[in-house]
């Protein structure tokens, strides 16, 4: 009865420590630890993980060495041993009581091990495979019974379930970060001003995410031919920027006749390398001079062109390794690049075509005076210079009618001859907008300047317009305006450049929805609507499941056509005002305006639902996708586009949790513990500095004699806003910061320096203090220096100094930890084990280690009244301390009750409420040392 209590007690601490995320090796430790302690005819335990390969390689278990080898150079290969390859395909337990006589396990490893029995189980939930476990004994055979099996099962599920959560949270983590990521990339692309910018964050956020600063651009020359020109290195590459195109130079490389740049080119995809010596495609002679053994290339693409190739290269001996996801979110950071350099292109084009025609305008103007103040003896010679022109030029008089017109005007305005404009007024070939503006008065003339330029658009013959570039010069004579000339020149081809560029920067070119950038445009708008009506405005942000798969099973084009087909199915369930947006990947976001309660937006969201009913039909095929929906409300949710946008999609990451057409409205719980642990971290790097941190002490007495033997001193934070904060809430903070290094350094040496202060008061200079030691404190390559320090500066008997550790941080019992331990205790100061039994290890490490005495946790007496368990526990662990020769304390003590058990069990160090809670310093001096004063 009492070892089935102990194995139900071991799966409930096993599934409470899943539940709090505890680092996967301990975890897995423990299952192992676990088992090799319940079935005790079992020699030794492993667990092997699945790798990239097919093979599944050790990773915890016991012991750690067999034969000389360690657990993760065992590797297991399902096409030579036939055991785990049918336990990975039936996903069956199979206990093989006696290995001469079954021939499925691997030969090898059988003789090798001396493995007489053989026990394989499968690591899995559901369809998911996550590893196997091997349990055999050496030369012996390991009789298991049914019910010993079915226990080892038990805990194999613990350890499936621990790596389910693990790859989960994982999962999520990593799509929370990479949706943060590429909404900084975005926004901080936006504020470059220049090319150069911008390629510098591109390089920052790709070092980022691929762990490697061996980053180059090469951009398209539209000078030469259009050929790949390296233009600029990251500025923490090994190689130095000049060096890297001198390399270049000297190696007169041709791109147009490289097989890696030019399928980048074709493709338009990036192409990966890991090693270029496996690859026929690399010039090795290249690859050689510059130290590249992997390689990836990243297209630049705007519009459909390609702008340039960004290039990832690996160093030296090393392969190049970056993951599909990884490839993936590098791309969209280059895709945002390109769009950010396209844009800066136009402008830099706009403003050479700008001072271009200035100065072409300039030297025509010249030009044109001396034509026009020789017009009044105009001879056959300036006629015909004046009709080859190539732009269109007509003169008016001081009534604004037409005197002459050359046969370019003539032709770009639609008439046969130029005859068919004389006489006839401006106006006649203005559009009427625009005729009080073109048609000005010389007023408007600078006063250091006789033209004026601008844009307009001319009527031509058959009634349609064309917009057109002029410059309007006076004509003087004698000193005198007698009428003015006008050059134009037809500039269709360049305002449909404009408004396809002007397109792209607003729009998503593969469905036509609204981008980012339009999105929060029109958010914008809308916030303002809103505010000024006093209205709600309502932003859905939606997410495809499985989108993925589609993308991965059929490719990437039938993904593409499900997105339009997706966009085509959003923007016609929406309402009229409605804006539907792409955000990238498979995410859309629907903006809401004019909204007057959460129904209105319900009635959105369940048109949304329905539009996911029907099937999508790619490749002959039926498709049923859904869609996850999270939406955030203004003003309750956000008064800015960016705050609406972020909660929209964090409430979607709460919907992603429940599979298939869910939604969820924003609420501040959502991410209030983040942001309350973001502001406690940073209060808490202020926190010591500011003598906010102070000690709390609590007695331990000896209820024998019922005097007092020493305190146990416990950190508290006096926040200035929160008051008074309890250690839970801060130490791992300060362990996840390191803080806890310089706060531990602290509390030791206030520690030491009050327990002086007793002692003196008291005369009993054999009072003991007892300090806690965080796990990060231990691994301190000083620490031993930092506590005999911290005695001798205090003056006390390091006798008195009790060190108390957990029992998790003893039993790692590694080389460093060990030696450190011995060092103390020679040294003088007792080593305690601070909440005993609560930990998941074997007992074997007591009479191995240092230790001089255990603390009995307080959650094994809160119960031990009703609770037998707990009270046996208690009684197990009282009864190992004294054959062990260990002292023994009892924390926690609440009651008489719990007070009358321990002493019956020879238990008489104590502390607790029963005796005092804890106090701050001051008053623990003057409740026990006021007499002495």
């Amino acid at each position: 009865m009492q070892k089935e209590q102990m194995r139900y007690s071991r799966l409930v601490e096993l599934t409470k420590r899943i539940n709090m995320n505890i680092e996967l090796r301990e975890m897995l430790k423990d299952v192992t630890a676990a088992i090799s302690e319940e079935i005790v005819q079992c020699d030794s335990v492993g667990i092997y993980l699945p790798q990239e390969d097919g093979t599944f390689r050790g990773y915890v278990g016991k012991p750690e060495m067999i034969n000389g080898r360690t657990l993760d150079t065992h590797i297991l290969d399902t096409n030579v041993d036939l055991l785990a390859k049918e336990v990975v395909e039936t996903r069956k337990v199979i206990y093989i009581p006696d290995t001469a006589i079954d021939s499925r396990p691997d030969r090898q490893a059988v003789e090798g091990f001396y493995i007489k029995s053989l026990l394989a189980l499968p690591i899995s939930t559901g369809d998911e495979l996550y590893g196997l476990v091997f349990l055999f004994n050496y030369g012996t055979l390991m009789n298991l019974t049914k019910s010993e099996i079915q226990i080892v099962q038990s805990y194999v599920n613990m350890a499936a379930v621990a790596i389910h959560n693990v790859n989960n949270l994982t999962y999520k983590e990593n799509l929370l970060a990479e949706k943060q990521l590429l909404l900084d990339v975005t926004r901080n692309l936006s504020l470059c001003q220049t090319m150069e910018d911008s390629i510098d964050k591109c390089f920052y956020y790709l070092e980022k995410i691929l762990h490697n600063v061996n980053i180059g651009i090469h951009l398209l020359d539209p000078l030469s031919d259009k050929r790949m020109r390296p233009s600029k290195l990251s500025k923490a590459s090994d190689w130095l920027e000049e060096d890297w195109l001198t390399t270049h130079l000297e190696a007169q490389n041709d791109e147009r006749k490289d097989a890696v740049f030019q399928e980048v080119i074709r493709t338009k995809k990036a192409v990966y390398i890991p090693n270029v010596f496996d690859d026929h495609r690399p010039n090795l002679s290249l690859c050689r001079k510059f130290g590249i053994r992997g390689m990836c290339l990243f297209p630049l693409v705007s519009m459909g062109e390609i702008l340039g190739v960004i290039a990832v290269v690996e160093l030296e001996n090393e392969e190049l390794k970056i993951s599909a996801s990884v490839m993936q979110l590098a791309q969209s950071i280059v895709d945002a690049t390109a769009s950010t350099l396209s844009n800066l292109l136009f402008m830099e084009q706009q403003e050479s075509i700008i001072q271009e025609r200035t100065l072409e305008i300039t030297v025509k103007n010249k030009e044109l005076e001396r034509v026009v103040m020789e017009l009044q003896q105009l001879s056959r010679e300036k006629e015909l210079i004046l009709n080859s022109a190539g732009e269109g030029i007509f003169g008016l008089d001081l009534d604004r009618n037409i005197t002459f017109c050359n046969p370019a005007g003539a032709m770009m305005l639609g008439y046969m001859s130029k005859c068919d404009l004389i006489n006839r007024s401006a106006a006649h070939i203005l559009v009427q907008d625009d005729a009080d503006r073109f048609l000005i008065d010389n007023t408007t003339m600078s006063s250091n300047r006789d033209y004026y330029t601008g844009e307009t658009a001319f009527i031509r013959q058959d009634g349609t317009s064309i917009p057109v570039e002029f410059v309007i010069s006076l004509i003087y004579e004698e000193g005198k305006v007698v009428g003015e000339v006008v050059t134009f020149k037809d500039i269709t081809q360049r305002k449909q450049l404009e408004e396809k560029i002007r397109y792209h920067a607003y729009y998503d070119s593969l469905t036509n929805l609204p981008n980012r950038v339009l999105l929060k445009d029109r958010l914008d708008q809308g916030l303002l609507q809103a505010q000024i009506n006093n209205e709600k405005l309502a932003m859905l942000y939606l997410d495809l499941d499985r989108f993925k798969l589609i993308n991965d099973s059929l490719g990437h084009s039938y993904g593409d056509k499900l997105l339009c087909e997706v966009a085509n199915r959003l923007v016609n369930c929406t309402p009229k005002g409605a804006t539907v947006s792409r955000q990238g990947g498979d995410e859309f976001t629907i903006c809401l305006p004019n909204i007057k309660h959460e129904l209105d937006v319900l009635k959105v969201v369940h048109l949304v639902i329905d539009s996911f009913v029907e099937p999508f039909y790619l490749m002959d095929s039926e498709i049923y996708i859904k869609a996850s929906i999270g939406i955030s409300l203004y003003p309750d949710n956000g008064e800015s586009s960016e705050v609406l946008i972020k909660n929209a999609d964090t409430a979607m990451y709460k919907s992603k949790e429940i599979s298939g057409n869910s939604y969820h409205f924003f609420s501040e719980d959502m991410n209030t513990r983040t942001l309350e642990t973001v502001q406690l971290e940073n209060a808490l790097y202020k926190a010591l500095d500011r003598n906010q941190l102070l000690l709390f002490y609590q007695p331990q007495v000896d209820v024998t004699t019922n005097k007092v033997i020493g305190f146990e001193a416990l950190l508290r934070w006096q926040h200035p806003e929160k008051g008074l904060v309890n250690p839970d809430q801060f130490i791992t903070i300060a362990e996840e910061t390191a803080l806890i290094v310089p706060i531990g350094n602290w509390v030791l040496q206030e520690a030491c320096q009050q327990l002086k202060r007793w002692q003196q008061l008291s005369g009993n200079h054999s009072m003991t203090m007892a300090v806690n030691l965080s796990a990060r404190q231990f691994e301190q390559n000083n620490l031993y220096e930092t506590v005999t320090q911290a005695i001798e500066e205090a003056t006390i008997s390091p006798e008195c100094l009790h060190l108390e550790l957990t029992e998790n941080l003893i039993i790692k019992n590694t080389k460093t930890t060990l030696q450190t331990m011995k060092k103390l205790r020679a040294f003088g100061i007792k080593i305690a084990v601070d909440d005993f039994g609560t930990g998941y290890s074997s007992l074997g490490y007591l009479n191995r280690l240092p230790i001089d005495t255990l603390k009995i946790d307080k959650s094994f007496l809160h119960d031990i009244m009703i609770d037998n368990s707990h009270a046996v526990i208690a009684n197990i662990i009282i009864t190992l301390a004294h054959n062990l020769n260990l002292s023994v304390i009892a924390e926690g003590v609440e009651t008489k009750e719990q007070v009358q058990f321990l002493l019956e069990r020879n238990c008489y160090l104590m502390q607790g409420y029963y005796f005092s809670k804890p106090k701050a310093g001051a008053e623990i001096t003057e409740i026990y040392f006021s007499i002495q004063r």
